[in-house]
């Protein structure tokens, strides 16, 4: 399932610094504003849904478990 994840141009402008700071400093590549918009662009459309799904669940676990935790109160 892809989501339509929307940047705003200052995240999306930093991603893309990042990820071409990573090309250089791991990869010893420069790759261009182009490149790093690409692969931005697959790992949000790709990628990022999992990421996501996880953070979702953590946060439903975290909740039912203050739920219960809520029950331990009665009297």
């Amino acid at each position: 399932m892809e989501r339509n994840i929307k940047l705003s141009k200052e995240a999306k402008d930093k991603m893309i610094a990042e990820i071409k700071t990573y090309f250089l400093q791991e990869r010893e590549e420069e790759i261009g504003d182009l490149g790093a918009g690409l692969l931005l662009n697959f790992i949000t459309d790709k990628l990022a849904p999992e990421f996501y799904n996880l953070g979702v669940y953590d946060s439903y676990k975290y909740m039912r478990d203050r739920a219960e935790d809520l029950l331990g109160l009665q009297k």
